[in-house]
């Protein structure tokens, strides 16, 4: 048994080399759509253009007091984690702006954020009132 730590990422990260790309942050409302075609042709012109998507913004409201209005937001919150996983962000920063029923939306933003976790990409959240349980 060793004591010595060690990361399993550590010989990938040593080969890293740097690349000639400006990374750049999307705004979920500047993508015309989030289906896979859109993305690709996107994707491929960032490429062309030397830009590397490294974060997109959301922003999201949970005004309605409604299971069906929280569940239609967070279709659409996902969607933007499966675009950006997508583009290869490394992180999708969600801005609440208000929250009626915080006991709705915290499971719900919850299982977003575990969504985001097997996408590979981080989900950021800034929200008017504590999510935590």
């Amino acid at each position: 048994m060793s004591t010595t730590p060690s990361s399993e990422f550590a010989p990938t990260i040593d080969r890293c080399q740097p690349a000639d790309a400006t990374p750049v942050s999307l705004e979920a409302t500047a993508l015309e759509s989030t289906a896979p075609e859109y993305l690709r042709d996107l994707k491929r012109e960032f490429a062309t253009e030397g830009l590397v998507p490294a974060d997109l913004s959301v922003e999201a409201c949970f005004d309605d007091d409604c299971s069906l209005a929280t569940q239609e937001e967070i279709d659409r919150i996902r969607s933007y984690v499966r675009a950006g996983a997508f583009l290869g962000v490394g992180s999708v920063s969600v801005t609440v702006a208000d929250v009626t029923n915080p006991e709705k939306v915290r499971p719900a933003l919850a299982a977003c954020a575990e969504r985001a976790e097997r996408e590979g990409v981080v989900l950021d959240l800034e929200t008017p009132v504590s999510l935590e349980n």
